[in-house]
């Protein structure tokens, strides 16, 4: 018999994919190609990635750890215990790369274009007393210094406050007894402040100190009398994972936000300090925390580089930036009427943020307006602190047109965002519906009935993305805006088994998770192998952010020993191992960190040559496919789904932004072969961009560089001609 490979040999680990995910996302600040303000920019996202990453994943694995299983829910089938020593340990070494790339890499450039970072003893005395007057006039005032003593119990800190430990010595004590106090550094203060200029500096150079160093030049002034023998900055990072009973709540909304109300006090799970914190100090804390020596890390500097991205917004710079980009206009429409008969006649394809966000608003605007518009139906899961779209929605409801919104509340980190749009668009008159119970609702759809001349037709919009303003400039997505009829009816059918206790039928066009998502796509797989083996045309092509699903990752090995060829960009976390003879040798996979966040999904299947192709809202993981509610809406229309697959295919072709994932789970820089051009996906499709709205304006295009023309006319290849 012979031996079954352990789970380990067929699976990487998830958790340590996503960590070096986020070393991808750091090699973005190290790279001398990247502007310098936007690699600060990488090194705060970094920050605050590995952030999240503690208060979800890791807070996760130690609730395993404490409850003693011996098996983890990953598929690599790697115990808690093993796993959560396995994370320590890489991202202990993360946070020290983090610190040395500020200090070692990006400081010292700084420096050198003229934005400084002086030590506070090493400012010259006028400065000094100009800080000093600062502190006594806009910092003192908001300060509380917190003993912590047999009367004064160690204090509840806030998830992520940035505090000072303080010990202190009374010199007219007879004994020589520490004392230990905690300075909070209130939120409310800026993180960076910039200094006066200097006599004789030069033009246009400007000096930041961090306000936690501020505090801690002056906490002579928190503690007259006593002797500060020693400060250090920490931060504690706590449980964030939310514990709603749906079923048990009769008012989902109220028991949300007091379980938001817990999250801010949950269990510590992680405690980062300056570096050379003095052992009382850290013994304190470690059993005030119920912490382990593991859980301690030490940073050579700022205790929270996430705040670096106040850097990033103060200066103006514009040469220590990105270029701006001002997305093309795809469609513009002079009324509902003209709007509606244009989707009726052909659908749009949307690409953002390379195509402006605003035809997606002028969608929604549009139809609440009309007065044929009868019903608006529509789904949120991260609209963001303003939506013109989610005020266009109350507008509607207002001129007594029938509004339902599906706002999903346990949205993680928007659920006080959503909370508040819920509770704005019940009073105007919203029909508010909070999903199905057990369920994420993460699809994203919009639907509009009209009463058109002909009866009542059906209009929608079904995108990769949120329906977001501000992600829409950032992430790149995709969406479709079609008056397919038989697409606006299972549409409806969709948002009907969202809001009431129907079960999705069976559809012809879209895939609909939980309940035919999975089955389609293994289906669809599987039907690929069947080609593949029958000497017929046989691919597969992905985009996502995550894969992760045990089932699809067995399936494309599958595929992949019976001779199809997969190709996958894959942003984030890939448990899949490509490259493995015998095993998945015929897998090839691809991640792209670069200006914009790769954020759409879409799927290929070669069809025997009559490619399909869709947009989709899931990953390929257990929670898209088992425990939200997602949709894929195939592209019907030969020249869209044409521009899809070439956009899909420039994606695989990036050899400047790319990094080749490994069987290990790590990854390689991507390089031009010999003879080969530099092709960066998203520089090509700006520039693309640019030309689209030069032709719409009848302007000149700008001299479009080699390959750039992959974007505007699809390879033979993989192009779709309709047949």
């Amino acid at each position: 018999m012979t031996p079954q490979p352990m789970n380990s040999e067929l699976f990487n680990n998830r958790e340590l994919s996503w960590l070096e995910f986020n070393r991808r996302v750091l090699d973005e600040a190290r790279s001398p190609t990247t502007p310098l303000l936007e690699r600060v920019k990488f090194l705060a996202i970094a920050s605050t990635n590995l952030d999240e990453f503690f208060e979800i994943r890791v807070a996760g694995t130690m609730e395993l750890v404490d409850a003693g299983l011996a098996a983890g829910e990953n598929p690599d089938k790697m115990s808690p215990r093993a796993e959560l020593d396995a994370i320590r340990r890489a991202a202990r070494e993360f946070t020290q790369t983090m610190h040395s790339v500020w200090k070692d890499e990006l400081l010292p450039a700084l420096a050198e274009v003229g934005i400084g970072f002086p030590e506070i003893w090493a400012i010259e005395e006028e400065r000094r007393r100009w800080l000093r007057g600062w502190f006594e006039d806009e910092i003192y005032p908001v300060l509380t210094p917190l003993a912590v003593d047999p009367a004064h119990p160690f204090p509840s800190l806030l998830n992520k406050s940035l505090n000072l430990a303080v010990l202190l010595l009374d010199p007219r004590s007879e004994r020589a007894v520490h004392r230990v106090a905690v300075v909070q550094v209130p939120r409310v203060l800026p993180r960076l402040l910039q200094l006066p200029v200097a006599d004789g500096a030069v033009e246009g150079h400007r000096d930041y100190v961090f306000m936690v160093d501020v505090v801690k030049e002056h906490l002579d002034a928190l503690f007259p009398g006593l002797q500060v023998l020693h400060s250090c900055s920490f931060r504690v990072t706590r449980d964030s994972n939310l514990d709603l009973d749906e079923e048990s709540s009769t008012d989902l909304v109220k028991a949300l936000e007091q379980e938001l109300v817990r999250r801010r006090r949950g269990e510590p799970v992680r405690l980062e300090v300056s570096r050379g914190a003095h052992p009382e100090i850290l013994g304190r804390f470690l059993e005030a925390f119920e912490l382990e020596h593991d859980d301690v890390y030490e940073c050579d500097g700022p205790v929270n580089l996430g705040r670096l991205m106040e850097l990033y917004k103060i200066e103006d710079r514009a040469a220590l930036k990105d270029p701006p980009f001002v997305p093309h206009v795809v469609q513009t429409w002079e009324s509902a009427e003209a709007m509606f008969a244009a989707l009726r006649d052909r659908d749009l394809l949307l690409h953002h943020p390379y195509d402006s966000f605003t035809t997606v608003e002028n969608f929604v605007r549009l139809a609440a307006d009309d007065p044929r518009v009868l019903a608006i139906k529509h789904t949120i899961y991260r609209a963001g602190e303003t939506s013109s779209i989610v005020r266009d929605l109350i507008l509607a409801a207002e001129r007594r047109k029938q509004v339902t919104v599906v706002v999903e509340l346990k949205a993680r980190f928007d659920e006080e965002a959503n909370i508040r749009w819920a509770k704005r668009m019940e009073r105007a008159g919203v029909h508010v519906v909070y999903g199905i119970v057990g369920l994420k609702t993460h699809a994203k759809a919009t639907l509009v009935v009209r009463r058109d001349e002909d009866g009542m037709r059906h209009y929608c919009h079904l995108g990769t993305g949120n329906y977001n303003p501000t992600t829409a400039k950032l992430y790149t997505d995709l969406g479709l805006l079609t008056g397919n009829e038989d697409i606006g009816k299972e549409v409806a059918a969709l948002f009907n088994m969202i809001t009431g206790y129907t079960r999705a039928p069976s559809m012809q066009h879209l895939m609909v998770a939980p309940f035919a998502l999975r089955a389609g796509l293994l289906a669809k797989i599987a039907a690929e192998a069947s080609n593949a083996e029958a000497g017929r045309p046989a691919r597969i092509l992905g985009k996502m952010n995550s894969l992760v699903d045990t089932e699809v990752i067995e399936a494309l090995y599958d595929a992949s020993q019976k001779g199809v060829e997969i190709h996958l960009c894959i942003r984030g976390i890939c448990c899949l191992r490509p490259g493995v003879p015998g095993l998945s040798e015929r897998i090839r996979v691809v991640s792209i960190v670069s200006r914009f966040l790769e954020h759409s999904r879409i799927y290929y299947f070669e069809n025997d040559g009559d490619p399909q192709v869709y947009l989709a809202s899931a990953d390929w993981m257990t929670r898209n496919l088992d425990r939200r509610v997602e949709q894929a809406v195939p592209i019907l229309d030969p020249a869209l789904r044409a521009r899809v697959i070439t956009i899909l295919q420039a994606n695989l072709d990036d050899n400047v932004k790319a990094r080749e994932i490994l069987s290990d789970g790590s990854y390689r820089m991507l390089e031009p072969e010999p003879g080969e051009a530099p092709f960066d996906s998203q520089e090509a499709m700006r520039e693309d961009a640019v030309r689209r709205t030069a032709e719409s304006n009848n302007t000149p295009p700008p001299k479009r560089r080699d390959r750039l023309d992959l974007i505007g006319a699809p390879r033979a290849e993989l192009a779709d001609d309709g047949s």
